[in-house]
Order: structure tokens, then C-alpha cells, then sequence
């Protein structure tokens, strides 16, 4: 087998790559500057070298095959090696696309939200089913200790992302898996970095939509305006739509306001009751589309349902890190306020009255680039108080957000600040919830490691 150097190896697509590549026999070795767990703790975990920062002599002369992610561009010193000396290097996408994925029937769960979530759910209602699927998740599962697996069965589940390929490659990402199911489960500007507005996002889900085989399956939200026009751009497969609307092919009731139990629905007819530990609408929606993803490659649902009672979800997805003084402290991978919101929301429905306090990082290049300042605050509606990490090299002003945030609201300018001011504020019975699509400076479980000293 080669030898193979993933240059971003710490991002969860490309440490899932790396996992890959490390199990079909490569010798993989990486490099990234920014390595924090999770991912780092797997990498470690699969006996893989990191190789800490970009340098011109970071990948070896005789490595066969350079790996490249979306998070490197031309003037990257490793990268301007890499060309100059004429090696092979490939896009992480193109390489799972050429390496993995022929001869698979692939599920793919493309949008704006929950592509996580809803790839995790659909593994294991596969895994339930003894499909014995591969996969390849942007997050470590709980169910399953790995973001990703070759699996011997014929399915392959893939979180297919709709953010640019590489330097060298501006399509999405899902473009290249031409998948047999393709999940559509929402659509929203974000990505200001890559895409100047949603049309732009649209266009790039309908090269999607080109790729699914008339013998294949879309599921798409039935709720989301943005996903219709894209179907009614051109649409030559089969369509099944879920939400919460009982016209839809697939639709939930929700039975706990907090969609810890709902019914699935099918054209009418119920199919099972879901109990299990997910909360907030949008993890419902998340679940209907994976069962009716499974559902259109002929998993037979009332046998699987079941297990979604044992589901434990994804790291970092409103995780709970631990609980001292009577203070509940979670991380979460937040990148959008919608998804912040219905995070929020979710917690909520099941915390009733007690307070809520968000420790925010804005850290994605939407964030940064302050695409999202004027929904940041609405929000955050559900937090009773909340305390932004505004970094001095964030793009916009901080002060007409915490202004417009419902409750009590600061802005500090470093995590050890951040950490003093949730010390004053949180208070027994309080749920504190960690915000931050990054490593935050490990924040969460150095809140915890506060709350427990004497």
C-alpha cells in the first residue's frame, strides 16, 4: 500500500479521510495547526503521525499520494512544496469518491443543519438492520467511537457538504459522491466566505440533484422554500418529502414538546413511536429523514425503530460534558443562529424554567465575516444570559448584538475573561451550554474543572 500525507488532517471530513485511508492499509501521516479533540483524539487513537503547522518540509519527498483539504490555499508553504517538487495530491472528496465509494450504494445527507446528526442516525439505523454500513461523519459518534468506517456492507453514508472541494476544485464537495439517496434537509445562506448569495448555494444543490439516478430517491424537507426552488430548477429521480405537515410522504407528531417521543408517518399510516434522547424539532426532522432514507434502500422501519431508544448521537452535538455545584455545563457545535436557535429551543422545552447561559464563540468565516450579526441575537432568545468571546480579530461590532441579545449579555476578549465572567453569572440548577463550530481553548471542560475546585 502507499504512503499517504493529509495536509488539514484535524478537520472532520479529512480526519475521517484519514481514518479511511488508515484502514484500507495506507500509511497515512498528516499535518494541521489546529488539533484539539475530538478529532485529535482519534487521530491518536489510529497511530497516526501529526505533524503540527505548514512548513515547506512537512511532506516527505517519497510520500505517494498528498491529500489536500478546503482549508489550504495557494501561499501555504507545505502547499507551494508540494507543487514545485510535481507530487501527487488530490482533494479529500475526489479521493473518497475514487478510493471508497465504487461499488457502494451511497446515502448522501447534504444541508445547511444537521448534516451530523442525521448522518449518524442513518448509520446506525443501518448498523441496526445488519447492513454493517460504511460511513463517513463530520464528528466522532458516540455509537461507534470513529467518524468513519469502510464497512463491508453495501451501503456507504456519507455527510456531504455542500462548502468548496479544495484551492484547486471550487465545486461542493457532494458533488463528487454521486450518491443512490440523497438526503435535502435544509437550505440557508451561509458559507459567505465561498458563496455571495443562496442562489449560488441553490445552483450547487442542483448539480446535486443531477448526479441522484432516476432508480435512486431524494428525501427533501417539504418545509424549506429554498428546496423547492432548487427541485423545480430540474428534477429527474423519485421525491419524497418529510416535515411536520401531514400532507408530506413523511411526517412526525410530535407526543413530547421537547421531540424526545414522536410518531413517524408514512403516506398516512403510522409506523412507529421514536423515544430517545435527542431533543428539539429539528433533531425530529433529522430522524424522519434518515427513516426514510433507510426506508427507500428497503430497511423495513418497525425493526429499527427500536433502536433509536439507545441512540447516543455525535460528540459536541449539546453534549454534556459533566454537572458540579448543580450546574449542568454542555458543549455544542454551533456555526449558525438557526441552528442555534433550535438548539436553544430544544433545551428549553425540556429545562422549562430553569436559566440558560450561552458561552458564545462567533468562529466561523460566516461568523467572522459578521454574515450572520443581525440574526445572532434573535437567536439566542432562549438563553437567559450569555457571554460572547469577541476576539479582536472578529470583523464586526459586538456591541449592537449584545445590545439587541433578550437577556443579560458581555463580551470579553479571551477565554480565561470568558471563564471569570460564566463564574459570576452561573448559579445551582443552571444549564451553562459552550457554543463554537472550533476547540473553544478546551473552555467547556475548564469551566468544569472551576466549578469543581474547592
Amino acid at each position: 500500500m502507499s504512503t499517504i500525507h493529509i495536509l488539514g488532517i484535524a478537520g472532520t471530513f479529512m480526519g475521517g479521510v484519514a481514518a479511511l485511508a488508515r484502514e484500507k492499509g495506507h500509511t497515512v501521516r498528516g499535518s494541521d495547526q489546529a488539533i484539539y479533540p475530538p478529532m485529535s483524539t482519534q487521530l491518536e487513537r489510529l497511530g497516526i503521525a501529526l505533524d503540527p503547522g505548514y512548513r515547506a518540509d512537512s511532506v516527505a519527498p517519497d510520500c505517494d499520494e498528498v491529500v489536500i483539504g478546503n482549508a489550504l490555499s495557494r501561499g501555504n508553504p507545505a502547499v507551494e512544496a508540494v507543487l514545485d517538487a510535481g507530487q501527487r495530491y488530490i482533494s479529500g472528496a475526489q479521493w473518497l469518491s475514487e478510493q471508497v465509494l465504487p461499488g457502494r450504494d451511497t446515502l448522501a445527507v447534504a444541508g445547511t443543519h444537521g448534516k451530523t446528526t442525521t448522518t449518524t442516525i442513518l448509520t446506525w439505523l443501518l448498523h441496526s438492520a445488519g447492513r454493517e454500513p460504511g460511513f463517513l461523519i463530520g464528528g466522532v459518534a458516540e455509537d461507534f467511537g470513529v467518524s468513519a468506517r469502510v464497512g463491508s456492507g453495501r451501503e456507504f453514508v456519507v455527510e456531504a457538504d455542500e462548502y468548496d472541494t479544495a484551492f484547486f476544485d471550487k465545486r461542493s464537495k457532494f458533488v463528487h459522491y454521486r450518491p443512490l439517496v440523497a438526503i435535502l434537509n435544509n437550505l440557508e445562506y451561509d458559507h459567505a466566505d465561498i458563496f455571495p448569495d443562496v442562489a449560488a448555494i441553490q445552483r450547487q444543490f442542483h448539480h446535486l440533484i443531477r448526479t441522484v439516478p432516476a432508480r435512486g430517491r431524494l428525501i427533501v424537507n417539504g418545509e424549506d422554500a429554498y428546496l423547492a426552488e432548487v427541485l423545480a430548477m430540474g428534477c429527474w429521480t423519485p421525491v419524497e418529502r418529510f416535515g411536520f405537515d401531514p400532507s408530506l410522504e413523511w411526517h412526525a407528531e410530535l407526543v413530547e414538546a421537547d421531540g424526545s417521543v414522536f410518531v413517524v408517518h408514512h403516506r398516512g399510516a403510522g409506523v412507529g413511536e421514536v423515544r430517545w434522547s435527542l431533543l428539539g424539532r429539528h433533531n425530529v426532522l433529522n430522524g424522519l429523514a434518515a427513516l426514510a432514507a433507510a426506508h427507500a434502500v428497503g430497511v423495513e422501519l418497525a425493526t429499527v425503530i427500536p433502536a433509536l431508544a439507545a441512540f447516543r448521537s455525535v460528540k459536541r452535538r449539546l453534549e454534556v460534558i459533566g454537572q458540579a455545584r448543580d450546574i449542568t455545563i454542555y458543549d455544542d457545535f454551533a456555526h449558525h443562529p438557526t441552528a442555534i436557535r433550535t438548539t436553544l429551543d430544544g433545551l428549553r422545552a425540556k429545562v422549562g424554567d430553569a436559566r440558560i447561559v450561552v458561552a458564545m464563540e462567533p468562529r466561523s468565516n460566516s461568523m467572522r465575516l459578521g454574515a450572520h450579526a443581525q440574526a445572532l441575537a434573535p437567536s439566542l432568545d432562549g438563553a437567559d444570559a450569555v457571554v460572547f468571546l469577541h476576539r479582536p480579530e472578529l470583523a464586526w461590532d459586538a456591541a449592537a448584538v449584545i445590545a439587541a441579545v433578550r437577556g443579560e449579555a458581555h463580551a470579553v476578549a479571551d477565554t480565561d475573561a470568558l471563564l471569570a465572567q460564566l463564574g459570576a453569572i452561573a448559579a445551582p440548577g443552571d444549564h451553562v451550554v459552550f457554543m463554537s463550530n472550533g476547540g473553544f481553548d478546551g473552555a467547556p471542560r475548564r469551566f468544569l474543572a472551576q466549578l469543581q475546585q474547592p
